[in-house]
């Protein structure tokens, strides 16, 4: 019984597409180098002709916390999340004429928001795009992305993040903690749009 309720769980916070050629492959911010390397393999592979990285400081600390991993390849100093995936992009042989983004964010909500100013300043015209984000991230980044670009189609392109799977997140104290603080998150951030959404339907 418990087995079907995790599995539940699982499904809906682990999201993951069978990748398709699309307009734009989209970073949600972070620290960890794998999303950027992820993207440049994407387009290296012609699954899209732009990268647009979403991402500035911490909302909690008001700074990059530096790499989380391989910091002994990406190992300048960074001051926000698009300086760092832009480093890591262009390490991975993706061209600065196929990078765009914001250095402002620092939440979800706004990597979102902000993204789409981008793609509206720069004429990008995106119908399909690949999100990249961490594993367990990947519905709250969704949603977030689907209300900011309410006519694109997104995929989502997952990376694991501190080991936590769809698969393992209830056999730990740390992934049970991750995955049901983001099932809240899922809940309570989206319930003002939601309303407002369902008051402007009704105009």
């Amino acid at each position: 019984m418990f087995k079907s309720m995790f599995d539940d769980i699982g499904n809906f916070i682990f999201v993951e597409n069978k990748l398709e050629k699309s307009d734009a492959i989209m970073i949600v911010g972070g620290s960890h180098p794998e999303l950027g390397e992820k993207a440049a393999e994407l387009w290296k592979q012609k699954y899209a002709p732009v990268v647009l990285i979403s991402g500035g400081v911490s909302i909690k600390t008001g700074k990059f916390p530096g790499p989380r991993s391989k910091a002994e390849i990406y190992n300048k100093s960074y001051e926000t999340e698009f300086d760092f995936f832009t480093d890591v992009l262009l390490k991975n042989d993706v061209p600065s004429s196929a990078i765009y983004g914001e250095n402002r964010s620092s939440y979800t909500k706004e990597n979102a928001l902000f993204a789409r100013q981008v793609a509206e300043e720069n004429k990008l015209c995106i119908n399909k795009a690949i999100l990249i984000c961490k594993a367990f991230h990947a519905r709250r980044s969704l949603m977030f992305y689907q209300l900011a670009f309410p006519d694109t189609n997104f995929l989502i392109s997952p990376i694991p993040g501190y080991g936590i799977t769809k698969d393992n997140w209830y056999e730990s104290d740390y992934g049970i903690q991750r995955v049901m603080g983001e099932l809240t998150r899922c809940g309570n951030q989206f319930a003002d749009d939601f309303i407002e959404m369902k008051a402007l339907s009704k105009r």
